[in-house]
């Protein structure tokens, strides 16, 4: 397309931008997965193109890994690179902590791994994920298909002593079908309006027969960039304790517009 996305993509876009001025050549970088994260993985491929940029991307989706290719973003596995640079992937949900709800996509296992195997986390996203309470996102929880219904139960009980606002828990489908993940594994969603304490719940419900991760990304985020449609960046880092505010330049020409479809 040649002009500018909608508001909410460019808002995708911009923070996108930014957060590729982490990236370094020779860095092995983590791919994230999500709408926002595949304005990442455009960008980066752009940058490998036009500015011979040489890095390694270790997807965390097959989706992921499928846009990468068509962006000529060379990829490895986890295992061939062992550890990371870099990680830049989106997040439905962040807190003034930069604690985050991940797993929308579906892809909290695989993005877990790959974050915490990184010397740094980045989250790019848009105004509207920022919570006071993570919660109001339905809370993504992996579980293996074998006796899913009594894991199932397992944390509806276990959510009765938590601190929750609410305590619905439902199977996450694909159109009339059960989703099933990259690794074949089914997704229960947790709808609890309000998480009063996050540490205590990952701790719980990682502790349940059946569960294989859970959608709490704690002590993981290092930096979140919230992008506007007007170019504008919020730059949140954790680790220096600063909040600081920049514009993306950005041109009615940008070769990233005439690629993309709408």
């Amino acid at each position: 397309m040649s002009a500018r996305p909608n508001p909410i993509d460019m808002a995708k876009y911009v923070s996108a931008r930014r957060a590729l001025d982490y990236v370094q050549d020779g860095m092995r970088i983590g791919l994230g997965t999500g709408s926002t994260a595949a304005w990442m993985v455009r960008c980066l491929g752009e940058m490998i193109r036009e500015d011979g940029l040489r890095v390694t991307g270790v997807p965390t989706s097959s989706r992921t890994a499928e846009l990468a290719r068509q962006c000529e973003v060379p990829l490895a596995t986890l295992e061939d690179v062992k550890w990371l640079d870099l990680t830049i992937d989106g997040a439905d949900e962040f807190d003034t902590d930069l604690s985050l709800i991940k797993g929308g996509g579906g892809a909290l296992l695989q993005e877990k791994i790959v974050a915490t195997a990184s010397d740094m986390m980045v989250v790019i996203t848009d105004a509207s994920k920022h919570v006071d309470n993570l919660g109001a996102f339905p809370l993504p929880v992996e579980v293996i298909p074998f006796g899913w219904q009594t894991t199932k139960a397992l944390i509806e009980e276990s959510l009765i002593g938590m601190d929750v606002a609410s305590r619905s828990v439902t199977l996450r489908l694909n159109h009339d079908a059960p989703y099933r993940t990259d690794e074949g594994n089914l997704i229960l969603d947790l709808h609890l309006r309000r998480i009063g304490n996050p540490r205590q719940l990952a701790l719980v419900l990682n502790q349940i027969p059946g569960v294989v991760e859970n959608g709490l990304f704690l002590d993981i985020c290092d930096v979140v960039i919230v992008g506007a449609a007007d170019g504008t960046v919020e730059v949140r880092d954790i680790n220096h304790g600063t909040v600081t505010h920049e514009r993306i330049d950005i041109g009615d020409d940008d070769n990233i517009f005439t690629v993309v479809e709408g």
